[in-house]
């Protein structure tokens, strides 16, 4: 091999590596930031929703990347890590929140109040997240392996319109069950999967970045 051909592979090899990081980085910082944007309670048109629900479902079509480019396997694993990493969020958080503030300081109630995690919600976050992707995973595995690997709108929006409403369920179910009345929490589940499912739609074209 010429010294030009194995510049080039080397080259390749790079661009992969750094393409490959800005997927895993993307998928991270969407789960980090939609854990932190679930403290917000949004409503429009007397709809209610956490504001998480904005950027969470970009997570599945991130994970169909991951999936495209790495594999099953790392696909699995990087859930497994965000998962684990947005339980050490919500810990350090919890710490962060318990720690004596100093007198000048007069923002502790504030923080405590934002930031102090409801440990309910904090594990139904996981436990759905952490579901619903894994079942994204397989959806999206078996498409590929025995359905079609053209079309690849249709593999992404399979495998999301399976594990959006799983995710919204197992939720919701956790989180407000005996707390909110039923009908309200199957309110709040219809309303999250049709807004992860208009972001879905959006989010799309992302599986042709790679």
């Amino acid at each position: 091999m010429s010294s030009e051909n194995i510049h080039d592979t080397a080259k390749q090899n790079n661009e992969i590596a750094v393409s490959s990081m800005i997927i895993l980085a993307s998928y991270f910082l969407a789960q980090i930031l939609a854990d932190i944007g679930s403290l917000k309670i949004a409503a429009i048109s007397r709809i209610s929703f956490d504001a998480g629900t904005l950027i969470y479902p970009f997570t599945f079509t991130l994970r169909d990347l991951i999936h495209k480019k790495l594999g099953k396997k790392t696909a699995q694993r990087m859930i497994i890590l965000c998962a684990g990493a947005n339980l050490i969020m919500a810990g350090f958080f919890a710490l962060v929140t318990l720690l004596p503030s100093d007198p000048t300081w007069t923002l502790q109630a504030a923080f405590a109040a934002v930031l102090g995690p409801v440990w309910r919600i904090v594990l139904a976050s996981i436990a759905a997240e952490l579901i619903s992707e894994l079942i994204d995973t397989e959806v999206y595995q078996l498409w590929v392996t025995k359905v079609t690997t053209k079309h690849q709108w249709a593999r992404v929006l399979v495998s999301n319109a399976v594990s959006v409403p799983i995710d919204s369920i197992i939720f919701a179910l956790i989180a407000f069950s005996g707390v909110l009345p039923q009908e309200t929490v199957w309110l709040i589940v219809w309303a999250n999967i049709a807004i992860k499912g208009l972001v879905t739609i959006i989010s799309i074209p992302l599986i042709y970045f790679v």
